[in-house]
This record gives C-alpha cells, structure tokens and sequence, in this order.
C-alpha cells in the first residue's frame, strides 16, 4: 500500500478536524491503541497525530504510565526511530505527535512485493536494532515490535511506536479483554507473563526480520491461542530461512532470554556480513526498491478563518440562510451557515461583524477540559440514577442484594425504635450497626439511603462497609493443566500447588482451589472490589466452569484468608484438553491483617 490515495485516507465525519491546535489533513491509519492522522507543524513539516481511543483515556492507570512513557519517549533521538516531538497525556482524549515517515510499514511492502532479499533483511536488522539500542538506553522496552510498526523510508528502516505500550498493557483489563502485543511477534516470556526486558524485544526482532525473509509468520498464522503455544512449547523452524542467515536467527530466537543476541551484537553481525556483499545492490537503492516510488505527501490544511478573510463569501439572502449550508473546502470542519448567529470570522450579527476572539492559551484549555469533565460527569451521574434500580434487581447474584435489603429494613426499623423511646423519653444503648462480612461493625446499614451505590450500577465501599484495599496488579497470567496461579504474590507457579488450577475433564474445564471461592460475574465489564467482596460473601463453589468464558470474562475470587481477586480472561483455549490453557489479567486486593 504505496499509492497516495491509499496511504492518505480523508476524514470520515467522525474523525476531529484539529487536535491541540493541529489542522489534520489525512487519516493515515487505526490499531490498537487508536487513530492516526496526517499533520504538518508551523513551519509545514509532516507528522503523524496518535490519538488514543476512548477506552484507555477513561483509565486513570494508563494516563499515569502513559504520561511517564512519554516523558521517556521523548529521550530517544535514534537515526532509525520516528522521533517524539509533542504529546499531552492529560489532553481529553490523550495524544502524541511524531515526525511522519514517507515510506510503506514492513507489512505493507512484503505483502506487495514478496519476501526481502538477504542484504535488505540485513540493513533492516542492523537498523531495527540500532534503534532498539537508542529506546533501550532510554529505559523503555518497546513491547509490541512488529512489522507494522516498522516503516521502510528510502535511507533505512524507522521503529515507531515505542514507549506508549507498556502504557497499555499495564491496566489491569479494557473494554474489549484484551492486551497490548501481537500473538505472531511475542517472546515466551512475553506470552507466559514472565519478566519483560529488552530481550524480549530481540525475540520480536527475530521474528520480524524472519517474516521480511520469509513473505509470512515464522511460527504461523491461525487464532492466537495456537500461535501462542507454539511459541512458548516448540522451537522455531529455520529451515526455510537462508542458510547464512540462520545462525543470527538462533540466537535472536533463543528460548532462554539470557542466551539472545544484543542489539549492538546484532548490529556488528549484520555489518560483518553487508561487507561481504560489496558487490550486490545495498544501501538505500535497496529501500527504493523496496519501497517504491515515493507518495505525494497532502499539503498543510490552510486556517479557515485566513481563507474566508481572502475571499469573504456574500452574505445569503433570508431564504438560502435556513436552506443551503456553506461547504468548506475538502480536509477543513464545515463552517456554520453565514447568517445564523455564531462566533466564526466573518460572521454578521445584530452588532455588526464578529471580531473573534484570540486562541486560547494552555491555561484556558484546560480550564475548559475540566469545565466539560464537571458536566459530562453530572450528566453520567444523573443518569445513573435513574438506572441504578433496574440496574441492581438484574444482578445475577439477587441473594446479595437480597442481602443489603433486609439490613436497610434493620436499619429503618431500629430508627424507628430510637424516635419512639425518644418520645417516650426513656434512654436507649447506643445500637451497633449491621456486621460487615468480615465480622467487624459497620458504621451504616448496607440499604441504608446513604449507601446507595455508584451510578454505573456497581457496588461501592459504602454498600459493603468496608474501605476499599490497595489494588496489585499482575498479568497475563497462563495456567494450564501443569502449573496453577498463586493468589499471594501473583505469579504462575509450576506445579499444582497455588491457589487457582485450571481442569480439564471428560465434560469440561475449569477453574479449581482449595483455597477460594470463585464466582463468575454476568454483569461485566467492570467489576469492581466492592462488587467482589460483596457477592463473594456468602459464596461456596471452589470450581468454574469454562465453558461460557470467553475475552473479557470477569471472574472474582475471594481467598480464605480475606483477599479479593478479580481475574480477567484473555484467551482460553479449551478445545482440546490436553494442550489447554487460559490466559487471565489478575487483580488482587489485599485484607488487612491484625
């Protein structure tokens, strides 16, 4: 995909027309993390504009990491990476800018053009690890390398998109259950939830560089459960790859991440080898050829408010007002009709002609972020009010809530008790509120008005009595038949012997302990610890079943010992047993211990 028509995509009328003052000219492309656009900065140079899907804006933890991410980010100034030039993780929605690169991804030019001959795989090594050294050396680990996030330009390969996935794969789950990586470019560590480090990422670049070589995935195509096995149960196959390329490939493709390749390892190999080329076609003849003619990149958006000061239109009569809205020329947000009453340049008022205001500064921005976030917030809350009641009565687990109903008619009825020994004037002992869960007083009854739940329909701390603990996070976690999860430091040990098992029987799999209780929740996404700590209150079953699971599947777990778990399903692999597994996000809140 090379063509100018296809690389620039224009703007659908969902798509922002600016971002932070950024007139987008084109969109260029969505994945995980959200949309990209084409931009240009004053002096007219090309960017390209991440903006980060709604989903993750709305999660406080990833705005934390992915502010810190970018301030790491911004240290990497590598010869083969697309340089951080502006962001504002605080922005609604957040957002990164990076200097745009005209050229095709890996991806895009294998799939036209067939597999790289050996001295282009070669560049394309020596470059990716050279840039992998640069976001190295900045504390980042990139995460998600692949050749979609490898851009061919005609000096050389460019790495994109390092230092915002760790961001991502940080929550603890989204909206759609799934984590940050691709199945096809994943170390083991990576697809077991072992420790991350810059090795992994030697792995991901063994596996792109292999499928430049190969025109495919060395470890196959298919769901990703299967690819994820492979990966982490058998070693790769080299036979495919020329032969004076295997050596390289097994070292960056070793099981054991102490025993890969370096990056600087790698780049003095592959230099070692181009020496030996000096006769073949190397150097960025090779990306020409590769990438193909260069693309026309679109031209800057001009300001609307300078074109309509050059050519004022006329002002419609009283008829063509209310019955053809003005068009804006491709690329720019529409104007408002000319002769309805709004603040553009230009504009006719009762008072004569609208002089405009001067841009906002970053203080008034933000001002009017929050202003908005006050309002969108009491919108939400008030109209969760209003669906809490049906919201609460559709609860699978009716015999909580049943729960905190007859201790609100305790709490109405022992209020009732106090006014009448009030008028009677005869004292009455202080009364001591209905018991928490865990034994202890609580200072209001669980149906109490002032106990009435969030707006999303959850339950909060008020409802079950307690303060909420601090949460841990961990994961993905993948346990199967030979290993089990260990609720106390969130680690998959390998025997049977941890808090959660996985199963697998004649009629089924599931989730086993001997240590919890474990709860499916219908109502997900986002489950809370109240939600947990309540509804697990009085639940008996140690086993789950697996068969309705599915990604995003929330599952809470409470420990004999008081903790709360909430597991997330990420890929579950069931079909058959004996090679089963599922790959599960783990919170867990820890009970105060006396």
């Amino acid at each position: 995909m090379n063509h100018t028509a296809e690389v620039f995509q224009p703007l659908q009328d969902d798509d922002p027309r600016t971002v932070a003052g950024y007139r987008l000219a084109a969109r260029l492309g969505a994945g995980g993390m959200g949309r990209v656009y084409l931009s240009h900065t004053r002096g007219g140079r090309p960017v390209a504009i991440k903006v980060v899907r709604s989903e993750l804006a709305d999660d406080q933890t990833f705005r934390r990491r992915f502010s810190r991410e970018i301030k790491a980010a911004r240290k990497v100034k590598g010869a083969y990476t697309a340089e951080l030039i502006d962001a504002d993780p605080d922005a609604t929605p957040p957002w990164l800018a990076t200097l745009y690169v005209p050229g095709p991804s890996l991806s895009d030019a294998v799939a036209r053009s067939g597999p790289l001959p050996v001295p282009a795989v070669l560049w394309l090594m020596a470059g990716v690890a050279e840039a992998l050294q640069a976001i190295h050396d900045a504390g980042i680990v990139h995460r998600d390398l692949k050749p979609a996030n490898v851009l061919l330009a005609d000096d050389g390969p460019r790495v994109i998109d390092f230092g915002i996935s760790l961001a991502a794969d940080s929550t603890a789950h989204t909206a759609t259950g799934t984590t940050i990586g691709t199945a096809q470019y994943m170390a083991p560590e990576q697809a077991s939830a072992g420790a991350i480090t810059a090795a992994t990422d030697v792995f991901s670049l063994g596996q792109t560089a292999a499928f430049a070589a190969l025109g495919r995935p060395l470890y196959g195509d298919g769901p990703a459960a299967t690819v994820l096995y492979r990966i982490v149960h058998s070693e790769p196959d080299l036979s495919g790859l020329p032969e004076r390329l295997r050596d390289l490939f097994a070292r960056c493709l070793a099981a054991d991440p102490g025993e890969r390749a370096t990056p600087a390892e790698i780049v003095e190999w592959c230099r070692r080898e181009l020496g030996r080329d000096a006769g073949e076609v190397t150097g960025p003849a090779v990306w020409r050829e590769i990438a193909g003619p260069p693309v026309t990149v679109p031209p800057p958006v001009a300001a609307t408010g300078a074109a309509t000061a050059a050519t004022p239109p006329a002002v419609p009569g009283p008829i063509a007002a209310h019955t053809a809205p003005w068009t804006a020329p491709q690329g720019t947000a529409p104007m408002p009709w000319r002769g309805a009453p709004a603040p553009w340049p230009g504009a006719v008022g009762p008072g004569g002609p609208f002089v405009p205001r001067p841009p906002a500064g970053p203080e008034e921005r933000k001002r009017r972020r929050r202003r908005t976030a006050l309002i969108s917030a009491a919108a939400v809350v008030a109209c969760g009010l209003v669906i809490l009641a049906g919201s609460m009565l559709l609860d699978a687990a009716g015999r909580g809530l049943d729960r905190a109903r007859d201790a609100a008619a305790s709490a109405a009825a022992s209020e009732s008790e106090a006014a009448a020994e009030s008028a009677s004037g005869t004292p009455r002992p202080a009364a001591e509120g209905p018991a928490a869960a865990d034994g202890t007083a609580s200072s209001a009854g669980a149906g109490s008005p002032s106990s009435a739940g969030p707006s999303d329909g959850h339950l909060d701390s008020s409802v079950t009595g307690t303060a909420t603990p601090r949460a841990h996070s961990y994961g993905p976690l993948s346990v199967d038949a030979n290993s089990s999860i260990s609720l106390t430091d969130g680690k998959v040990r390998e025997d049977r012997k941890g808090d959660i098992r996985f199963d697998c029987k004649d009629v089924g799999c599931a989730l086993e302990s001997d240590t919890s209780v474990i709860l499916w929740m219908p109502n997900g996404p986002g489950t809370t610890y109240e939600d947990c700590q309540f509804l697990t209150a009085h639940a008996k079953s140690r086993s789950l079943s697996l068969t309705v699971a599915a990604a995003g599947t929330e599952i809470c777990v409470r420990h004999r010992n008081g903790d709360i778990a909430l597991l997330v399903v990420q890929v579950k692999s069931t079909a058959v047993p004996k090679l089963g597994f599922v790959m599960a996000d783990l919170t867990v809140w820890r009970a105060e211990k006396d």
